[in-house]
């Protein structure tokens, strides 16, 4: 594995949107650094470094601010509207020996069963949280379809962590679902399925007010 990078802040002197687009302008991007009952701290990040280290499936990230070396976890991230860039970074200072929640990702591997049977695979969730120490954080949770048929569901129960990984999601969380695409009904099906209107005690069809109304003239 690569070494992972020193990320060099820089301190922000002023905050706010228009502040946060003009930085985001010169290829940075806005964060705040807090926790460990000390004053938190807005920073930004070059864009480049910080994305690549996301990408090498990094979690946990030493940031220079000043001439202090923080070790922090990426709590949250701020993307834009098409959910691309990044926006915005929430970063949390941590200990290696200390256990943390974070958000894992959801990684699918193998060919379902039911795949053979015209089945079609569905993904529901993209990200697990689980607790676990530092050091210990997975750069994904992968998911093994492999035995999944037709009809089968996967819940965030079902899914074996690696050691000293504690699941904090919901185990009746839906992950995966393996059903047949219902095919499309045809117009003279759909109506078919239109119920018909049921007939009214009391109620005169149009034939039968004619007659009625022939019978009271005779009279």
């Amino acid at each position: 594995m690569e070494k992972a990078l020193l990320l060099k802040a820089e301190i922000r002197e002023r905050t706010g949107s228009k502040h946060a687009a003009k930085l985001r302008g010169q290829g940075r991007i806005p964060a705040i650094v807090y926790g460990h009952k000390r004053e938190s701290v807005a920073i930004s990040l070059d864009a480049h470094n910080l994305v690549e280290e996301l990408q090498h499936g990094r979690r946990v990230l030493d940031v220079q601010i000043g001439k202090k070396k923080e070790k922090v976890i990426v709590k949250d991230l701020q993307y834009d509207y098409l959910g691309r860039d990044i926006m915005h970074a929430d970063l949390m200072r941590v200990d290696v020996t200390e256990t943390v929640k974070v958000k894992v990702p959801i990684e699918l591997k193998g060919t379902a069963k039911g795949t053979h049977e015209g089945g079609i695979v569905e993904e529901h969730a993209d990200h697990l949280e689980v607790e676990c120490k530092v050091t210990d954080i997975p750069e994904s949770v992968i998911v093994s379809v492999k035995e999944v048929d037709l009809g089968d569901t996967l819940h965030a129960g079902d899914i074996e962590l690696p050691n000293g990984v504690n699941l904090v999601s919901d185990p009746s969380m839906l992950l995966v679902t393996c059903s047949l695409v219902a095919a499309a009904k045809t117009t003279e099906e759909l109506e078919e399925e239109v119920p018909v209107a049921p007939e009214v005690i009391g109620e005169v069809k149009e034939g039968e007010e004619a007659e009625e109304e022939s019978s009271e003239e005779a009279k």
